[in-house]
């Protein structure tokens, strides 16, 4: 009995299909189609490709112009689809292209093999090879093609090491670009999860190669027709379809308890959450099982989860999931069971509050007004503190000034007097109503219809946060899913996991490769955090060692200027050279610090004949609209550009900062502005461009 077909296509084949026509498109959507209910039919006219370098491909047609290129095997009856392109195009593609299954890896890797590639050129004798002291079986152990394996020994400039990069398959050209940053052959086989298969490896079990971590990262096999249409419709949202080996591990793993994920910008920490709640959600609607929870900080956060997972999940699998944010699922919970209550938000308002309870301040005591909100906002809240005894015994540490018990109980009516003013008014701060939430779940033996929890953006929620997500879910397998990063931190909250009843010890990993930023804009962007101590959600510290970019590309520009039209006159010439030049504005972001800059750059920018559209705080960046883009530094978190603009940065950091007499607080406030920074920065894929006017900012040195 033969064997069913097994049919793949693979991510290049995509990157082809998205460049075609869209007239084209439609054909080769509608042969794919074909192809893959059944690769055997007669209709398909398969022909074997002259001179090419490996006789296992053949051409297809698509229609008198359009070919396919395909991987066929004499066994295993697998086909593979690997390019689509105009006649010629396309068997210039494929003459110099090799499809293997690798000796080491055991992936089916697809790579070009010709002369420049094979350094026929004369090396340049003056340089030494890059990679000359590295051995054979190192290289094919990190992935290198046996084909190539001389030819990367004989590199000796960065141009050659980029020319071949380009001809490899990803998991090689990574390695080779780790390995030029200067990591370990064993440190890259780890992180790169390059593992030898434990059953050894048939290079001639093409089926098999297609199972393996690495070639899942570049090879898709479709089930069903709507999954393949829905993949074509959006070609080059390539993290729907390919997940990196690091990130799949975590994906597809079953874990006896809550997991942590840590990761710096770009390391596709969300990417790797988004398809854990899809993983979730197909089991649970396999075993009639509960629905799962995406929850994160903000409700723009959430708008942008909720568009991604729509483009990732069948309806039935959305169906299992709901996807809000933490302060709203409270407030929807609290007021189903009678509770009336407004969240106090208003800056403004809430210091008006406390200069009311200020009137109970004890006389003689030596400490400023921004004390008492800030002790507040760290040690009462946090600690759930609603008595004085209570306070007497609350942990104090980081907060710098020491209180003995007589200073905190003169201190105490300020915070009583606080709270009742909030009671008063009808108003409670969003711990109170975690708090609140938690405490009818721990009582009331209410059982929620979750079966996991999906946490994002972790670093902003805090201990209440977390103990109330505790309670959501009962313990158990596969329970609760957290990632998050701590020099992301952008509100002022800070947790420990292990402290709420979350326990992940062992059950931590961290994604250490960045594939959305240059390593230029990554170097900046880190520079901004120089000197300051980052946490790992559970009490220890967390460093962006052994993190790093695969990207490299041109440092970030900063460009200076004494006015504020200045500033304007040069970003509107800069946006209009842009799109001379054939750049599509939708992927250009002018971000700055506040709303109002916001506004004022954007209404600039207009008047000089650049039009944009505005980042919505309540609904997901849609591309489709024309211009350049234009957010609040919060805003963009979570959202990536091809270039990014922080503009105004003479606003950073916010005079926030120095509205607090207290240094340790003045430094956390001045930590999170860089870490605002930071997050901006990191939304370029490419491109970063900084301005100011008047005086150079002192954060950027």
């Amino acid at each position: 009995m033969s064997l069913a077909p097994q049919v793949a296509i693979s991510s290049d084949f995509l990157s082809a299909f998205a460049s075609i026509p869209r007239k084209m498109q439609a054909k080769v959507m509608n042969f794919v189609s074909l192809f893959r209910n059944n690769p055997d039919s007669s209709g398909i006219n398969y022909e074997k490709i002259r001179d090419a370098r490996d006789d296992n491909l053949r051409s297809v047609r698509i229609d008198d112009t359009y070919r396919g290129i395909v991987l066929h095997p004499p066994a295993g009856n697998v086909y593979v689809l690997l390019w689509v392109d105009h006649h010629d195009d396309a068997y210039t593609w494929a003459r110099n292209r090799k499809c293997t299954v690798h000796p080491e890896t055991g992936s089916l890797q697809v790579f070009e093999v010709k002369e420049g590639v094979l350094q026929e050129r004369e090396p340049a004798p003056e340089l030494p090879p890059l990679f000359g002291d590295v051995s054979d079986r190192r290289l094919l152990r990190m992935g290198i093609p046996e084909e190539l394996v001389e030819a990367v020994k004989n590199l000796r400039t960065e141009t050659e090491l980029d020319e071949m990069a380009e001809a490899l398959p990803q998991e090689a050209a990574d390695a080779l670009n780790l390995l030029h940053l200067g990591f370990s052959p064993d440190e890259i086989i780890q992180d790169l999860e390059l593992q030898k298969p434990e059953k050894g490896v048939d290079t001639e079990d093409f089926a098999r190669a297609l199972q393996t971590a690495e070639a899942r990262s570049r090879f898709f096999v479709a089930e069903d027709d709507l999954e393949l249409q829905a993949i074509l419709q959006a070609p080059l949202e390539k993290w729907r379809v390919f997940l990196h080996p690091s990130q799949r591990k975590i994906v597809d793993r079953d874990w006896n308890g809550p997991v942590r994920v840590l990761g710096g910008a770009g390391t596709g920490k969300t990417v790797a959450a988004v398809h854990r709640a899809k993983r979730l959600a197909r089991e649970a609607l396999n075993s009639n099982g509960g629905r799962v929870l995406f929850t994160t900080f903000t409700v723009n956060l959430a708008e942008d989860i909720r568009a991604n997972l729509a483009k990732l999940c069948t309806d039935e699998e959305m169906g299992r999931i709901e996807v809000i944010n933490l302060d709203r699922w409270v407030s929807h919970f609290l007021k189903a069971r009678g509770y009336e209550l407004k969240y106090l938000f208003d800056d403004d308002l809430r210091r008006e509050f406390w200069g009311r309870a200020m009137t109970y301040r004890p006389e003689g005591l030596d400490l400023p007004d921004s004390f008492f909100a800030e002790e507040w906002d760290k040690v009462i809240q946090p600690q759930e503190v609603s008595t004085e005894r209570e306070y007497f015994k609350a942990d104090r540490r980081g907060r710098g000034t020491p209180l003995d018990r007589k200073v905190r109980k003169a201190l105490w009516p300020v915070f009583e007097e606080y709270r009742a003013i909030l009671a008063e008014q009808g108003y409670c701060e969003p711990d109170d109503a975690m708090r609140d939430a938690r405490r009818l779940l721990e009582t009331g033996g209410e059982r929620l219809p979750y079966c996991a929890v999906v946490v994002d953006e972790a670093q902003d929620l805090g201990p209440l946060a977390f103990r109330l997500i505790r309670q959501m879910v009962p313990p158990g397998k596969n329970d609760i899913f957290i990632v998050g990063d701590a020099h992301q931190r952008i509100y002022k909250r800070q947790t420990v996991l292990s402290r709420c009843g979350i326990e992940v010890r062992g059950r931590s990993r961290k994604l250490r490769i960045n594939y959305r930023t240059t390593e230029e804009t990554r170097q900046w962007a880190l520079a901004l955090l120089k000197g300051r101590s980052f946490d790992d959600l559970d009490g220890g510290t967390d460093s962006q060692e052994g993190y790093r970019s695969l990207l490299r590309g041109q440092p970030p520009r900063l460009e200076g200027f004494d006015t504020f039209d200045r500033e304007a006159d040069f970003l509107a010439a800069y946006l209009k050279e842009l799109e001379s030049s054939g750049e599509a504005l939708q992927n250009v972001c002018l971000t700055a610090r506040t709303n109002s800059l916001v506004d004022q750059y954007r209404a600039a920018l207009e008047q000089r004949g650049v039009a944009g559209a505005l980042i919505r705080t309540d609904a997901p960046e849609d591309r489709r609209q024309e211009g350049a883009r234009f957010a609040t530094m919060h805003r963009v978190k979570g959202l990536e550009f091809d270039r990014v603009i922080i503009a105004g940065a003479n606003a950073l950091p916010h005079r926030f900062v120095h509205e607090t007499d207290d240094p340790a607080e003045a430094k956390e406030r001045d930590t999170m502005e860089r870490s605002l920074a930071y997050v901006a920065a990191t939304r370029a894929r490419t491109h970063l461009l900084v301005t100011w006017h008047g005086e150079r900012p002192e954060m950027l040195g």
